[in-house]
């Protein structure tokens, strides 16, 4: 762990200078990133100089963005100390969840230890997959503890992909029997007839999303296995009318391309011992115009149910490039 900063004055009274001791010199380089562009993502987020000397780091700045800087540093170092991976989204969204630590009136203390990073995680067959924001980790917290979760949001935040992580970890682990993932075929519309093949082949490009999460978390040959022994099914909404899902993992994708009546029969399809997860965006729908969205529909009739959690992502959640993040806001505004 880094030892316990040391607070050097400095002439300006607005600006003070940290510096922070690592014990571990080979989690540096990682740590850095490479031509230190980690270090250069900080001094640009948070508006700081950091000079690295050995296995001192010093920050110069304001106050309050030198804590931040010491928070984000000692979080990543944590991570790598664990045994997890850093890479330039990871500390962007380091940086993120420290910001919307602030927003909450959640002020760090410069002389408390790091928070564990380990405190949620999801395992599955190839890899331990933690939190990148603060909202992915009450996300993965009610994947872990309710029994019909709404995930709303853009693209990016890992609505999706972590839903799949706790379906395959449970499958896994011999919690449900059976995965079931299902989307909306819209933007087929009433054209599937006109695509070649049979109606795997003609809804298959629809769900690839859904199989590249999977092939993510568990061997290509386990999927494949899976698959056709009917342990993980991938089908089209339209599929799912008639059946009673039980000891099943269910995730809809794509949910606000559901109408009312498709949303409506997906979610009655719940069986015993079953967690279902409905992943959307409110603000980004495939619908004719005039068409209401199932997802909104069924936000505003069931939310503040017992054992069914409703989780807002924004733009600030997004995970990919630090690009993409921007591009939502100037989309759906700050506060999307």
């Amino acid at each position: 762990m880094p030892k316990r900063p040391d607070l050097r004055a400095v002439d300006d009274p607005t600006r003070s200078r940290l510096e922070i001791e690592f014990e571990q010199p080979y989690l540096l380089g990682p740590l850095f990133g490479d031509y230190d562009r980690h270090l250069v993502a900080i001094e640009d987020r948070l508006g700081v100089n950091i000079a690295a000397r050995g296995n001192r780091v010093q920050i110069e700045g304001e106050p309050d963005s030198c804590a931040r800087a010491r928070e984000v540093l000692v979080d990543l170092y944590s991570r790598l100390d664990a045994g997890q991976d850093v890479d330039l989204a990871v500390v962007e969204s380091v940086i993120g969840m420290g910001a919307q630590r602030q927003l909450d009136g959640i002020m760090p203390d410069a002389d408390a230890p790091a928070a564990n990073p380990n405190r949620v995680m999801i395992r599955t067959r190839k890899k331990t997959i933690v939190p990148r924001s603060t909202i992915q980790t009450q996300y993965m917290e009610a994947l872990a503890r309710d029994d019909m979760i709404f995930a709303l949001g853009p693209a990016g935040t890992g609505k999706t992909y972590l839903a799949v992580a706790q379906a395959v970890s449970m499958l896994i682990g011999g919690q449900v029997d059976r995965l079931i993932l299902s989307r909306p075929a819209v933007e087929a519309g009433e054209r599937l007839g006109f695509l070649p093949g049979d109606m795997k082949e003609k809804v298959d490009p629809y769900l690839r999303p859904l199989y590249d999460a999977l092939y993510d978390m568990l061997p290509t040959e386990q999927v494949e296995r899976r698959i056709a022994s009917g342990e993980i099914e991938i089908a089209p909404i339209a599929f799912m009318r008639g059946r009673t899902l039980s000891d099943a993992f269910i995730i809809l994708d794509e949910a606000q391309n559901t109408t009312p009546q498709q949303m409506k029969m997906f979610l009655t399809r719940f069986g015993m011992r079953s967690r279902m997860v409905i992943c959307g965006d409110p603000n980004q729908t495939d619908l004719p115009r005039g068409v209401e969205s199932g997802l909104a529909d069924a936000v505003t009739k069931l939310e503040g149910i017992p054992r069914l959690a409703m989780v807002r992502f924004g733009a600030a959640d997004v995970v990919r490039h630090p690009l993409v993040g921007r591009i939502v806001e100037a989309y759906e505004g700050p506060a999307a």
